[in-house]
This record gives C-alpha cells, structure tokens and sequence, in this order.
C-alpha cells in the first residue's frame, strides 16, 4: 500500500461535477493498493497517517497530528501510485491490486481512520474524479506498508 500525502488548507473531490467529499485544513491521502496488501497492513497504515506529526506547534516546528489540530482527512483511491516507469514511456500496473481487493482494502483504510476519530471524507473507487487542494506548506509525504520497498515492483 501507498500513500501521498498532502497537508492542506482546503481540498475537494468531485465526481461528474458534483462534490461528494470535502475538507478543510487537514490531510490529503492519495492511496494506492498493492497486490498482496492485507487488511492488517491497511488498519495499520491509517493508524500511522492519522498520527503522523506534520502540524506546526507554537514554535513552528511540525509536532502535532491531525487530532491534536482537529483536523480531518479525505481519502482518494489511485491505483496510479503503483505505476512502475522504470522502463519505457508508459507506466507498469501490474503492482496494483485488482479492484475487487482494492476496494475492500482501501474501504478498511477508511474506516480504520474514523476508528482513530478523525473526521473522514472519500472519493468515489473506480470513477474519474477531479481534486481540487490548497496544500499547505506545502507538505507532501509518501508512505508505504512495506519497509523494504515495493515487492512486486
């Protein structure tokens, strides 16, 4: 599993013009799926997002979590985080897991976050959306499940 990760003053998400999830300041998560990505992996990523520290304090340091600033988070799915361009112009799915495990995975993501009380919006799995963000900073961080790399890559 990937995630980019965006602090943001404002974003959205639209599907045929029509806004279905929205947020002011907080986290961006662009999340993609790998093949062999579990639910565990998925709860545990949630965990770690929703406490990363990357809200400046009093002193202008980043030391606060999106709970300690009463943040939300919206979460978008994108497959496109597994694309492997390491060789030739066009981009290498294969990494990415199917839909069917995606969806159940990137689902379980969602509501591990709410489990956390973070404020939570989504995308639409599977529809051409538009996102729209004020990122803040800007911040952006991407992190994986696996520590060693991506094992289908």
């Amino acid at each position: 599993m990937r995630a980019c990760i965006q602090r943001v003053r404002s974003a959205e998400v639209r599907v045929a013009g029509a806004v279905c999830g929205q947020i002011g300041p907080g986290l961006l998560v662009l999340l993609g799926v790998a093949e062999g990505d579990t639910a565990a992996e998925a709860r545990q990523l949630a965990k770690k997002i929703a406490g990363l520290r990357v809200f400046e304090d009093g002193q202008q340091k980043m030391n606060l979590s999106l709970a300690d600033v009463g943040g939300s988070m919206l979460v978008v799915s994108q497959f496109t985080l597994l694309g492997d361009c390491r060789r030739g112009r066009r981009p290498d799915f294969t990494a990415a897991a199917e839909p069917e495990l995606a969806e159940k995975l990137y689902l379980t993501f969602v509501e591990a976050v709410s489990q956390e009380n973070i404020p939570v919006q989504t995308g639409r799995f599977r529809q051409h959306m538009e996102v729209s963000l004020v990122n803040d900073g800007p911040v952006t961080l991407v992190v994986d499940s696996w520590t060693t790399g991506p094992r289908a890559m």
